[in-house]
């Protein structure tokens, strides 16, 4: 191996934002994290969301916003059918009657 190349290693404190502080090794003296294995949904079983960004949010929001499109949408269709189906039983003019004869 080459001499002075490789970082240095360390016994690292590793500090989440609960307060649970455990030891690793890194070539960082200290860390701090915002979730460990003893706060995550995943682990503790919890039904609960991560985030610190609002991305869940701006998600549930947008779901919000498609489903009150997705029932416009459905009702426009509807109307649109049942217009269609209110013109085809409305009577017909004269000549759509003589020209159906023929």
């Amino acid at each position: 191996m080459k001499p002075n190349i490789h970082p240095k290693y360390f016994q690292t404190q590793v500090t989440c934002a609960c307060g649970n502080q455990f030891t690793i090794s890194s070539i960082r003296e200290k860390m701090s994290v915002e979730i460990c294995y003893k706060c995550h949904p995943f682990y503790t079983g919890e039904m609960k969301f991560v985030d610190t960004l609002g991305r869940v949010e701006r998600y549930q929001e947008k779901q919000k916003i498609a489903d009150s499109k997705r029932a416009q949408v459905v009702a426009k269709k509807k109307k649109k059918e049942e217009e269609k189906i209110r013109q085809d039983h409305a009577p017909k003019s004269l000549k759509e009657m003589l020209m159906g004869l023929q």
